[in-house]
């Protein structure tokens, strides 16, 4: 049964080889402040993914140039602080290493730079990952235009027989941040196969304000994405928690316009036992997804040909006090988690293990997939979870009801699944009756009571019958 694949999480904070996401990106970098900034908070994750390829890349805002100077900038001022940060926790790769697979795509917009002798060392890279004989997936990040990928997808079909291309197609996972050229539509259009998380907007005549990632930190200055506390996300909070710290810190620009546009694509990949990068729609640091066909509204987005996992929508009570329902929320709804989890990652750069927090490491007491029967009694169990500091630990249960098939009532007009003891180590809920049967995804939320305080967790899928 397909659930039963789920949550093979590891139970501690170090993840081993096989565990680890290949992963590729394409930057913009340098069109404005927000990819220098996502490299940054990248960085501090590196240890978590084997990291194959950095590319830069051309877009919408940068249509004629690239930039691999400052990926390389930002690379240097992290080679000084590697090693402390392998202090912490190990599998940070070198400097020297990262810097070996800083590649450039073509210095052309979109559609333009794709065809019979289009190729880059950056698409070039991308073929020569994928043909690695590695059964793990390749997810391509997309920070700007996509047409690297696009190249080496057109390269692939153009050369090789359909056999050998829906292979090549079956390796790639790709998470895009909204379209910034025309050649992510048509990458969709071309195969349909591909495996591919979007949100509408920056199609050909620009455009962002439906963009899921945006959820990230909000447009401060227009409230676009109303919830989230903006406290967590302006200057004053980079400078002190960010910008303070370190080399790498200080290669961390101001905010000007939206902060770190692009992380959603690598937190979406970030081990800390919520998502599972293969269900987009269970929702994680990175954002919640649906797989359909959506039917845009504004005349400036092109119809799409084909599903893909898009937005999707949480209802979640915002900082404000007030209950809001968007995509936005899916990301916003764990900022307070993923900002201060950044900050601790900052820390170690420049701090001893000693003198920085470091996260818990949570256990279930039980399987992570349950079968139940309506009206019976469950009880779930974190037993056994630990903190590497010793700090004392703080429990919280919750419904996450979007993910799951059950019939339930909205967060809002409330729940008729009540946890018992929601905050202690050992909770229990009785399965709810008279409902439709499915399943319920619940959340354990494990933080510690440090500063900042850092939260991991584990999630249960419990179905009723």
């Amino acid at each position: 049964m397909l659930w039963l694949l789920l949550c093979t999480i590891s139970e501690s904070n170090t993840l081993l080889a096989s565990d680890k996401h290949r992963l590729i990106v394409l930057t913009d970098i340098e069109n404005e402040p927000d990819d220098a900034m996502s490299l940054v908070r990248f960085l501090c994750y590196s240890n978590q993914w084997d990291v194959e390829g950095l590319v830069a890349t051309t877009s919408v805002h940068q249509q004629n140039k690239t930039a691999a100077w400052r990926i390389k900038e930002i690379l240097q001022a992290y080679g000084q602080v590697r090693d402390n940060l392998e202090k912490h926790e190990p599998g940070f790769p070198s400097a020297a290493y990262l810097m070996s697979v800083v590649r450039e795509g073509r210095a052309d917009y979109g559609m333009r730079a794709v065809g019979k002798g289009m190729d880059s060392p950056g698409s070039d890279l991308i073929i020569q990952t994928v043909d690695r004989p590695d059964s793990r997936p390749v997810w391509v990040l997309a920070w700007g235009g996509p047409n690297c990928l696009a190249q080496a997808l057109w390269k692939v079909k153009d050369t090789r027989s359909q056999k050998e291309l829906e292979h090549f197609v079956s390796k790639l996972r790709v998470y895009t941040i909204s379209d910034q050229d025309d050649s992510g539509p048509w990458i969709r259009k071309t195969f349909p196969d591909l495996f591919y998380i979007a949100s509408p907007g920056f199609h050909r005549y620009g455009g962002y304000h439906y963009a899921t990632w945006s959820g990230i930190s909000g447009d401060y200055f227009h409230a676009r994405c109303p919830g989230g506390d903006f406290s967590l996300v302006d200057n004053n909070w980079v400078d002190n928690n960010i910008q303070n710290k370190g080399p790498l810190g200080q290669q961390y620009p101001d905010i000007k316009f939206l902060m770190e546009g692009d992380s959603p694509s690598f937190m979406f990949l970030i081990d800390n036992g919520l998502g599972d990068p293969e269900h987009p729609d269970w929702g994680s640091w990175g954002g919640r997804y649906e797989y359909y066909l959506p039917k845009f509204e504004k005349w400036f987005l092109e119809p799409e040909t084909r599903p893909l996992w898009t937005n999707a929508m949480d209802e979640v009570l915002g900082s404000d006090g007030r209950w809001h329902t968007s995509n936005h929320a899916t990301i916003w709804r764990w900022r307070e988690h993923f900002q201060n989890d950044f900050s601790a990652r900052m820390d170690w750069t420049i701090k001893t293990y000693e003198q920085a927090n470091h996260p818990p490491v949570p256990k279930l007491g039980h399987e992570s997939y349950l079968r139940v029967q309506a009206g019976e009694r469950v009880n779930l169990s974190a037993a056994g979870s630990s903190d590497p500091d010793a700090d004392s630990l703080s429990y919280k249960w919750f419904l996450y009801g979007e993910p799951g098939t059950f019939a339930m009532s909205t967060a809002r007009t409330g729940s008729p699944l009540k946890i018992n003891d929601s905050d202690k180590q050992e909770a229990w809920f009785i399965a709810p009756e008279n409902v439709r049967m499915g399943t319920m995804h619940i959340v354990l939320a494990v933080s510690d009571k440090a500063s900042p305080s850092l939260s991991r967790y584990k999630r249960v899928i419990v179905e009723v019958q």
